[in-house]
């Protein structure tokens, strides 16, 4: 029986093997994971909380028993006793490593916190909320009349401003005696009219005139991340927005892995419920207090996701969405009760929206993608893409819009690469690379200044994340430091001691504070996991321009939070997206959050989504045979045969080719060292 273990942590992704009996926390130290402890190790603290996975593992091949960690101890039942540790959580100083394990560091215990980038973009709301406040006066209890408290306040209802049928939840009804008395029978009732012809809801009462305005919460729930916007139902205004890892990443950080997990773990799925809808709720309720406002006057939420997070949100089983012909349980807009899906902080009878899902792997969050940026409207043909671990992809214009999904993975967002974080401060998030010296600068987040202005200090600085590593790819091949097949030089080839060999391949170095500080380096498999990510893209927009007969789009639109961020430059050199004029590529910021909220603001654009989501064309990736070719042409940088010729205009990259003699081939010539 083997001495060691292996022990992976997410959602950084880093593992190594470690001696049986090491603590977590001191494997975490050994392996650079971003665990947090302050007393010392002594279990007194909590602040290096874990939560270890069981069952079975097909993404890393493991299956991960009991028997993994060590018993619980006296320190950690006293602790629980005391203070109380969530369910399935150990203290890292206490517990240890007995066999392979995955274990996830939950945001809470990371020193440096995840910076979530899905703020609110400004846009002007259309206003016609599904639930507005109205106040009414009610008629007393009368031993003549013996009405209920309920029906008389229907009956004010229906004859002040026409509400006829109304109904009310228990939860609502528990309150409502209580709160009319309080009132002196003066009440404002929060009334939710869905406008599909379904019964109009009591959500919440209050007492008295009800002067500030009711509020709402749009959630962009991803796979990685999970972002939520407060929002003012009265105008429009966005409150407060903050957003949280998915704790589903400890089950897989792609897709495809939690539907594993769900197939091969009786009660997976209910479990990825459970956590996901925790976190929604810990969310609401940490916007409301962030806001300065009662999570009681919450009154409605819109949720939007991709099919796996949508049925898994559900508590809908999601191994049909694994396999062809990825059915859906349930692809139509829903209206639901918000406390059905977790969202328990908010009013009682809070009502919750979820837009309707495209197609079995393009879902509601594609729909807000394309109410946010109407590409039917437009005459200029627009390929908008959502870039995250699963990129949904729109092309179209006022003749149709088409839409598929491409599986990129998390590389994109720091995971798989070697010195890779999410963003957080002290990540590079942005690189230059001298063409002649080949000696990069950057900055980090929290950071305004460049890594060669003397006004950036000394900071720490603790990984690369998704934007900085599109950069440096894009600079490492503009610079020659790569070739378009994507192999790095040696430091001979090159002309510069940062091309370090790693056995067969060379990694290039970025920054060195060893031995005490972080080592960050963009190493051979990056290089592989970033062209697959980007194929990836690249070949599903290039389908969907098979599919409307051309060869170039008018303009290029990056979506999603890790799209707003992303360098028009660096995305066209990789050959992430196909070419156009660098202007015509923009950023439409957290564009699916942006639908969220004017479903949120507006039952028209409600019924607006619904209808456009039945015209647009799903094109499957999955099973169309120029997928492979478009996917395989594009693992080159920027791409084996398209001509790139507006990229061209604007950026000269150097013809170099790496063999394994040492010297470069294809016409480079290698520059002087500087």
């Amino acid at each position: 029986m083997s001495d060691d273990a292996l022990v992976i942590f997410t959602p950084s992704g880093k593992r190594g093997r470690v001696a049986k009996g090491t603590p977590v926390l001191t494997a975490a130290r050994a392996l650079g994971v971003d665990l947090d402890s302050v007393c010392g190790g002594r279990g007194i603290c909590s602040k290096c909380q874990v939560a270890p996975g069981y069952g079975d593992f097909p993404k890393h091949g493991l299956h991960v028993g009991p028997e993994a960690l060590s018993p619980v101890n006296a320190v950690e039942e006293r602790y629980d006793r005391i203070r109380g540790l969530k369910p399935g959580r150990r203290l890292g100083c206490q517990a240890r490593i007995e066999g392979d394990v995955v274990i996830d560091v939950p945001a809470e215990s990371q020193v440096h916190r995840q910076v979530i980038r899905k703020s609110a973009s400004e846009r002007v709301m259309v206003m016609d909320p599904a639930t507005r406040p109205l106040y009414v006066e009610v008629a007393e209890p009368d031993m003549h009349e013996p009405s209920g408290d309920f029906e008389r306040l229907a009956a004010a209802l229906e004859k002040s401003f026409g509400i006829k049928g109304l109904h009310a939840d228990l939860a609502v009804l528990s309150g409502l005696q209580t709160t009319l008395r309080k009132g002196g029978w003066r009440v404002t009732a929060a009334v939710h009219e869905a406008g599909d012809g379904s019964a109009p809801r009591l959500v919440a009462l209050y007492p008295g005139l009800r002067e500030a305005p009711l509020y709402g919460l749009a959630i962009d729930l991803g796979s990685t991340t999970i972002a939520g916007h407060l929002v003012a139902l009265d105008d429009g205004r966005v409150l407060a927005s903050s957003g949280l890892m998915n704790p589903q990443i400890r089950f897989g950080e792609d897709l495809m892995s939690r539907v594993s997990y769900a197939m091969m773990n009786p009660g997976g799925a209910q479990e990825m419920t459970e956590a996901v809808r925790g976190a929604m709720a810990g969310l609401a309720a940490a916007l409301a207090e962030e806001a300065g406002v009662d999570a009681a006057a919450v009154v409605e939420a819109v949720v939007v996701c991709n099919p796996v997070m949508h049925h898994l949100l559900l508590g809908l089983d999601p191994v049909e969405l694994g396999q062809a012909p990825f059915a859906l349980a349930s692809g139509d807009a829903l209206h639901l009760q918000a406390a059905e899906i977790g969202l328990a902080p908010l009013a009682p009878g809070a009502r919750a929206y979820i837009l309707p899902l495209i197609a079995g792997h393009v879902g509601a969050d594609c729909a807000a993608v394309a109410l946010s940026e109407a590409p039917e409207t437009r005459e200029d043909l627009s390929l908008i893409v959502d870039v995250g671990t699963n990129a949904e992809i729109l092309l179209g214009n006022k003749t149709r819009v088409l839409a598929c999904s491409s599986p990129t993975g998390p590389a994109f967002e720091g995971a798989q690469i070697s010195s890779g974080q999410r963003a957080a401060p002290g990540a590079i998030e942005r690189i230059e690379i001298d063409p002649v010296t080949k000696e990069p600068r950057f900055r980090i987040i929290g950071n305004d200044h460049w890594s060669d202005d003397p006004a950036f200090g000394t900071p720490t600085i603790t990984g690369i994340c998704g934007s900085g590593i599109i950069e440096a790819v894009a600079e490492m091949r503009i610079a020659g430091i790569m070739d378009p097949s994507g192999l790095i030089g040696s430091a001979e080839q090159v002309g510069t001691p940062r091309c370090v060999a790693t056995g067969r391949t060379h990694e290039y170095v970025i920054h060195d504070a060893s031995p005490d500080g972080p080592r960050v380096t963009v190493t051979q498999g990056d290089i592989r996991a970033i062209q697959l990510a980007k194929s990836a893209l690249y070949a599903g927009a290039r389908l969907l321009m098979d599919e409307m007969g051309v060869d170039q789009v008018d303009r290029v639109v990056l979506a999603g939070a890790f799209g707003a961020h992303i360098s028009p430059k660096h995305a066209m050199v990789l050959g992430m997206i196909p070419d156009v004029a660098l202007e015509a590529v923009t950023s439409a910021g957290n564009a699916a959050g942006t639908g969220a909220r004017m479903a949120l603001c507006a039952r028209s654009a409600r019924r607006a989504i619904e209808a456009q989501v039945k015209r647009i064309v799903k094109i499957e990736t999955a099973i169309e045979p120029r997928f492979q070719e478009h996917f395989v042409a594009a693992n080159a940088i920027p791409h084996a045969t398209a001509a790139f010729a507006e990229l061209a205009k604007v950026v000269t990259l150097p013809p170099v080719s790496f063999n394994a003699g040492g010297a470069p081939e294809g016409g480079g010539r290698r520059r002087r060292r500087g």
